[in-house]
């Protein structure tokens, strides 16, 4: 599945990519080594350790080289202006009770709450995706359904 990144947002993971193939898996294959040299592998704990940390490594390293294969980068900005919808990509201002937020919608790989970047399959993201400013939606939350009116689309 297609994952939506920012050219931001796909050079962090290309660099976390580079980071775990340059760096971890030495650092790993070093530890492997160094436990191997003590004899016994089938009661060495640490050796045990540093092969499941190899497989996780390992596990991270094709799940990240999936993500940049198969990314959509997300234009920045012009699509969603030229649109004048909410789309990913797009920065939105809204206004929910008696406040004012403003949030970005980004693929989920991005997502980070606390710094304004929603995901795109958030429940506020989905119903503002494709909403037209001025337009009022309806989500559902933990302390019940909460309104929202798009003010503004950047």
């Amino acid at each position: 599945m297609a994952e939506y990144l920012s050219p931001e947002g796909l050079k962090k993971i290309e660099e976390e990519l580079d980071y775990l193939k340059n760096v971890k898996r030495k650092e790993i294959a070093e530890t492997l080594q160094r436990c191997a040299d003590f004899g016994d592998l089938s009661e060495n704990s640490e050796y045990m350790e540093a092969k499941e940390s190899q497989g996780f490594l390992e596990g991270r390293i094709l799940e990240l080289e999936e993500l940049v294969r198969s990314a959509l980068i997300i234009p920045e900005g012009k699509q969603a202006k030229q649109k004048n919808v909410a789309q990913v990509g797009s920065t939105i201002l809204v206004s929910v009770k008696n406040s004012k937020e403003m949030f970005k919608i980004v693929g989920a790989e991005e997502a980070n709450p606390m710094a304004g970047k929603i995901s795109v399959e958030s429940p506020l993201g989905k119903a503002v995706l494709n909403q037209p400013k001025n337009a009022e939606v309806e989500v559902e939350t933990p302390e019940g359904t909460a309104k929202y009116k798009i003010l503004k689309i950047e």
